[in-house]
Parts: C-alpha cells; sequence; structure tokens
C-alpha cells in the first residue's frame, strides 16, 4: 500500500505543478511562493483519500484529479495563514520555512488568497472530472463549506478564542471537527460525488469513515505535538503546548488521546465494511492515520 500513496503523492504533485501558473509570469513572486508553498512537501493526506474514495467506487483516476488538487490547495492555503505571525507564528512547516519566512507577510496572504482561488477555478474548469453539472455543483459546495466559518475557518477562529482557556471535551471535538475534521470529509465526499450514481447507503458509510477519520487525525497531530520531534514532524514540535492551545493530551491524557484515536479508526472502518477489496486502500489510510510519526 505505500507503494501505492506514494504513486498517488507524485501523481497530485504533478498535476499541482500544472495547475499552478510557473513563475516566469506575472506577477512573478506570487506565483513562485505559490508553487514553494504548494509543491514538493506534504503527506497529501486529503487528495489521497479523495483518489482513495473514487477508486473504491471504480471512477478512474483522470477524473478525481480536479478535486484532488482542489481540497489540497485549499488545505495548503490554510497552512499559509494559519503560519503567519497574526495566527500561529509558525517558522517552519513541511520541513523547510513558512512562506511567510521565506517570502513576506504580505506575500503569504496573496497567496492563501490565490491558492483558495485557484481551488475553484479547478473544479470549474478541469475538463477530465465527471461530466455532470450537478455532481461538480455538489463538490463545490461541499469544499466551500468545509472551507467557510462553519467548518475549517471557523475551527480556527475558535483555536484562536481557545488559546489559555481550559475547554471540555465536548468544545475540544467540536473545535477538531470544523479545523481538520471539515476538509477531510469534503476530501472524501468529492471522491464519491465523482460517480454521480452512488448510492446513498454507501454515501452515509464514507460520511461515516471520514468524519471519524477526521477527529482521529487531529487527536494523533496532538499527540505528536507532544512527543514527535521537530526534524520528523517538519514543523515545531511542542508548539501547541508552548501557545497554551487545548488539545487532547492535555484534557484526558497521552494515553487515553491513544485509545479513542484507535476507537474512531474501528468505528470509520466499520463505516466501510460493506466495500469490497477496492477499498482497502481507504481502510489501509484509515490506520496510518493512528499510527503516522509526522
Amino acid at each position: 500500500m505505500e507503494s501505492r500513496i506514494s504513486e498517488l503523492q507524485k501523481r497530485v504533485e504533478a498535476a499541482l505543478a500544472g495547475w499552478l501558473p510557473e513563475s516566469n509570469i506575472l506577477p512573478g513572486r506570487l506565483h513562485e511562493a505559490m508553487r514553494y508553498s504548494a509543491l514538493d512537501g506534504g503527506k497529501r493526506i486529503r487528495p489521497v483519500l479523495t483518489y482513495a474514495t473514487g477508486t473504491a467506487l471504480g471512477v478512474p483516476l483522470d477524473q478525481l484529479d480536479g478535486p484532488a488538487c482542489a481540497v489540497e490547495l485549499i488545505h495548503v492555503y490554510s497552512l499559509v495563514h494559519d503560519d503567519l505571525p497574526a495566527m500561529d507564528d509558525d517558522d517552519l512547516r513541511r520541513g523547510k520555512p513558512t512562506c511567510h519566512k521565506a517570502y513576506d507577510d504580505a506575500t503569504a496572504i496573496l497567496v492563501g488568497d490565490a491558492l483558495q482561488a485557484l481551488a475553484f477555478q479547478i473544479l470549474a474548469t478541469d475538463p477530465h472530472m465527471v461530466d455532470d453539472p450537478s455532481a461538480r455543483l455538489r463538490m463545490v459546495e461541499q469544499l466551500a463549506r468545509a472551507s467557510g466559518s462553519r467548518g475549517m475557518v471557523g475551527g480556527q477562529a475558535i483555536d484562536l478564542g481557545s488559546a489559555g482557556k481550559q475547554l471540555d471535551i465536548a468544545e475540544l471535538e467540536g473545535m477538531h471537527v470544523h479545523k481538520t475534521g471539515a476538509l477531510i470529509r469534503a476530501a472524501v465526499l468529492m471522491g464519491a460525488n465523482s460517480r454521480p450514481d452512488v448510492d446513498p447507503h454507501t454515501l452515509d458509510g464514507l460520511d461515516r469513515f471520514a468524519k471519524c477519520i477526521g477527529l482521529a487525525f487531529q487527536i494523533r497531530d496532538d499527540i505528536l505535538d507532544v512527543e514527535g520531534d521537530t526534524q520528523t514532524l517538519g514543523k515545531t514540535q511542542g508548539a501547541d503546548q508552548a501557545l497554551g492551545k487545548a488539545t487532547y493530551p492535555a484534557i484526558i491524557g497521552l494515553e487515553s488521546s491513544k485509545q479513542q484515536a484507535r476507537e474512531l479508526v474501528d468505528r470509520a472502518l466499520e463505516g466501510i465494511a460493506g466495500l469490497d477489496e477496492r477499498a482497502d486502500l481507504l481502510r489501509w489510510i484509515a490506520r496510518f492515520i493512528v499510527e503516522r510519526i509526522n
């Protein structure tokens, strides 16, 4: 499965490189910074989930490149903005200086804005995506909702507002469901909607899978902030603790956090139990999420 993951990571990298403007096109510095932020780094979990979901339903890979790129561009834009001094003020991302460190704050803001716009341009214009206007519209709605105030951006707002405050476990879960889980859910649902005739029962199971692994992913991130090291993580270890952020280990303890993540993966796998062997990559990803070291 690792070789398959590697193939899909390379595939979305190539597709992203094709969509991102070259640095010799005006405004060159902005385009250079966009490519710096979006290429050559990251686990590409979200686009791989889009590919894996579509593949599980028999969708050709070329129909999945567009939604895979779109969800990754939204993710990268969020990282560029989250790293800014006004947000998390991080110096390191994906093993290299953050965008605002490599360029400047204003350029980083514009990079995030441009990457977000490009994501929706791809969904609107990619000629290889599913030839069904209603399916495309559902993808646009899913990605927009996952990205906005009721999704990722809302989760970041809650996160910023909770720094130094005591949250209970329900409040923490709600924050994570928005900040991280919403975009992971969109990645899966966009892959599913690349097959317009997907049956409602299968779609419900995939939605359950996505919700569970989205929360498990963030719990694992919280754990790695405690147990990981900066070189392996590719970002500053202990940053959440330093900022006084609410995390699962801080609230329920490290071992209980690990158990919670494992239970979520078990529930995720139940959601796709009815799918055949074409969904084995989804099953592998679910297990990887709670075992990863970065």
